[in-house]
């Protein structure tokens, strides 16, 4: 029903920046929160940042001052940009989001590599 791409991530060195970008599509009126997630190897999967679709942001402690999330409600799309990253930054970011018109849903991303590494 609700299909998330993901684009943006690559290789960058301790220090630099990317920006991360997610295009949601199918029956996208009724998405509440979207946001990033994601899991390095070996760990559990972890939030980042959410915003849901009055605005309100939550970002994990690890990425507060360096990570920014931002939401254009018209296009239905969420960016994350990724400033000061550290190699600890280095997972698969899977972008989510969710619906609660009916039945509380939830719907992912393909997920694209993060690798912060010099």
């Amino acid at each position: 029903q609700v299909q998330l791409v993901e684009s943006g991530g690559g290789l960058v060195q301790p220090g630099g920046s990317l920006r991360l970008s997610c295009a949601a599509s199918g029956s996208i009126l009724s998405l509440f929160t979207m946001g990033w997630y994601r899991q390095a190897p070996g760990k559990q999967r972890e939030l980042v940042a959410t915003t849901t679709r009055g605005g309100s942001t939550r970002y994990a402690d690890s990425v507060k001052g360096r990570f920014t999330i931002s939401r254009d409600n018209a296009k239905i799309t969420v960016d994350l940009q990724m400033n000061s990253l550290k190699p600890e930054d280095t997972a698969i970011y899977y972008c989510y989001a969710d619906s609660i018109v009916t039945t509380f849903e939830t719907y992912w991303g393909q997920g694209t590599q993060v690798t912060v590494s010099s």
